[in-house]
């Protein structure tokens, strides 16, 4: 057998070495099929080792890639230290042997470049190459570039379709889930798997929830981020680099059919430019995760729609239940501070002309506190200027900084065309209510509206049968009641009669008009100086009544004597009452006959021992 037959069944016996290398490594991991040429090689023609290095584009070195030694601290060396560019072969040089400085490679005995169309893709480095013929080792050489395009084409091929059955698994995951955060979630797990060098930011535009520990930034329009609002604007990919660090940006739009929703932003360390089949991929799966999100927001809107009509039906249903008023406005302020997150909530009623308010009882206590009156101040003129609902984000009043309240919401409670008051809804923190949330509020306030309209009208219905019309003081039938009620679930109260003194003589001097508008006088210096759960009553004539609930005799004698003292300082004309006061205790087993009784027979003492004074019995 001759020389060129004999290397003829050696390459033969190395093709099919190489064959059944492929045939029996259906996974084509590229790592693992490099290594094991290298060894096939190794053992075939006899050497110590073979290490093989690939030239890398990106930064024009060489980076040792696989080595049949597998020396790890090796590799780090050379891959740290081995700079040397493809110039370095000549196109003439196919077998380079000792001497060449080339360190650290001096220590090896033979290099045999690999080359594709005439450029030099990489090399193999043998030490301890005996007498090997030329002729074999260029075959060798041939061979191996042979089979690394081979298993690069079938690798890639893998890769690929790997890639794209992880693609088709995780389109699955994106449609089953209807969670925004699972989505994103899966969006960065997957590129993880495929490219676990890449670094990856999820770019969304108006977003404010938290989304736990995933890479979110927010798309905002400046030079930084100009190449991510381009692809947001007009959903295409866009791709940046950067040569200083080597670096490759891509930009990929999360785009559905209805808008744009993000943009995907992913870092190639180490490399001028995106691969074509990187970019279709992650472009894919960009839209693919665009569509999920849609879908998930589509859902999480539809869900949310239901329950603000669900919250609108409930609470429409409650305030239409003949709740009294300030029943129906704890309630609706409670509702508003739980669904809304709000922090202050208030009811304001208005005159037509807005010069007059008043915070309906059951609104937070902020609103009955001095500081509000600059709030309501500022929005009463806002509400008369815009005619309109206000939403503020960042409440500045007159350049205030202190502002304590900075996120703001005002809704007109608005009846056949007019005004007739105002809800309000605060927090301390700017930008805290969305736009969707002010919204809803809209829509919840005009539902409520008429509900607050009939419970007021009820109420003022209810107020004039148990009203004197003159005084707007409550009547004496009323007080009975209330009285008698008192004493059965009470421990204590305090009753005073009142008399007006010489108020036959006003009248025959000024006349039955001047003597109503003194009634009224009184009247409202009485309502001015008892509070809303005390009741007072018009008696009968000139003869007046305030009853204090759960309230001892001590604390109603200095009552009374503040109201004969306000009265005496502040009619017009001056005019003095007299008041006789009475009091009962649960332990006591009194009556309302006595009780009114004793306050009766010292309200006459009053008026004998000199009237303009308080008399207890």
């Amino acid at each position: 057998m001759t020389k060129m037959e004999l290397m003829d069944k050696q390459l033969f016996l190395l093709k099919s070495q190489f064959y059944d290398l492929i045939e029996y490594n259906r996974n084509f991991h590229y790592g693992i099929l490099l290594n094991e040429m290298l060894k096939i090689i190794k053992e075939f023609i006899a050497v110590d080792e073979i290490r093989y290095y690939h030239f890398n584009e990106s930064d024009m070195k060489f980076y040792m890639e696989a080595s049949t030694e597998g020396n790890l601290e090796l590799e780090t060396q050379i891959r740290k230290d081995f700079s040397v560019g493809t110039e370095w072969f000549s196109a003439e040089q196919n077998i380079i042997r000792k001497p060449f400085v080339l360190a650290p490679l001096d220590e090896c005995d033979v290099l045999l470049p690999l080359r594709k169309e005439g450029e030099v893709t990489g090399f193999l480095a043998m030490k301890g190459v005996l007498d090997t013929q030329d002729g074999l080792l260029l075959s060798i050489v041939q061979e191996c570039q042979i089979f690394l395009h081979k298993i690069k084409g079938l690798t890639e091929i893998i890769v690929a379709e790997n890639r794209y059955k992880q693609l088709f698994r995780v389109t699955e995951k994106f449609h089953s889930s209807m969670n925004m955060d699972a989505v994103l979630g899966e969006v960065i797990e997957t590129l993880q798997e495929v490219y676990p060098s890449f670094t990856y930011y999820l770019m969304l535009s108006h977003d404010n929830n938290s989304h736990g520990d995933l890479p979110i930034k927010d798309l905002e329009y400046d030079s930084e981020n100009f190449h991510a609002m381009q692809a947001y604007v007009t959903g295409n990919v866009q791709l940046e680099s950067f040569k200083h660090n080597n670096t490759s940006i891509l930009y990929a739009p999360l785009k559905g059919k209805q808008g744009v929703y993000g943009v995907l932003q992913v870092i190639a360390p180490n490399a001028k430019t995106f691969p074509d089949d990187e970019v279709e991929f992650i472009n894919l799966l960009a839209n693919t995760a665009g569509s999920a999100l849609e879908n998930a927001q589509l859902y999480q809107q539809s869900r949310r729609l239901i329950s603000d009509l669900q919250m609108i039906n409930e609470t429409s249903h409650k305030l239409n239940s003949n709740l009294r008023l300030n029943e129906s406005i704890t309630f609706m302020t409670e509702k508003i501070i739980s669904s809304f997150d709000a922090e202050e909530v208030g009811f304001i009623l208005v005159t037509e002309d807005f010069r007059q308010l008043k915070v309906i009882q059951g609104s937070t206590p902020f609103f009955f506190c001095d500081e509000v009156e600059m709030y309501l101040q500022y929005l009463c003129e806002k509400i008369i200027a815009e005619k309109d609902s206000l939403f503020i984000g960042d409440l500045n009043i007159n350049g205030q900084a202190d502002t304590h309240y900075k996120s703001i919401m005002a809704v007109p409670m608005v009846q056949t065309g007019v005004i007739k008051g105002f809800a309000v809804v605060m927090h301390r923190d700017p930008y805290h209510f969305k736009f969707e949330t002010f919204k809803l509020l809209q829509s919840l306030i005009h539902h409520s509206t008429l509900a607050f309209t009939n419970s007021i009208l009820r109420e003022e219905l209810e107020k004039s049968v148990i009203t004197d019309h003159l005084t707007r003081l409550y009547s004496r039938n009323y007080l009975d009641d209330k009285i008698q009620r008192s004493m059965h679930e009470d421990d204590q109260g305090t009753f005073i009669l009142i008399d007006i003194d010489n108020f036959k003589h006003i009248n025959d001097t000024y006349g039955h008009q001047v003597g109503d508008e003194i009634l009224i006088q009184v009247a409202s210096i009485i309502t001015a100086n008892i509070r809303d759960t005390d009741i007072g009553s018009r008696w009968g004539g000139e003869e007046l009544a305030v009853y204090l609930p759960k309230v001892p005799l001590s604390t109603g004698l200095v009552i009374a004597e503040r109201l004969v003292e306000k009265v005496r300082t502040y009619t017009n004309p001056k005019i003095t009452i007299s008041c006789g006061v009475s009091s009962w205790k649960k332990e006591q087993n009194d009556t309302f006959p006595r009780l009114f009784k004793r306050a009766d027979k010292a309200l006459y003492k009053a008026k004998e021992t000199g009237k303009n004074r308080v008399v207890v019995q």
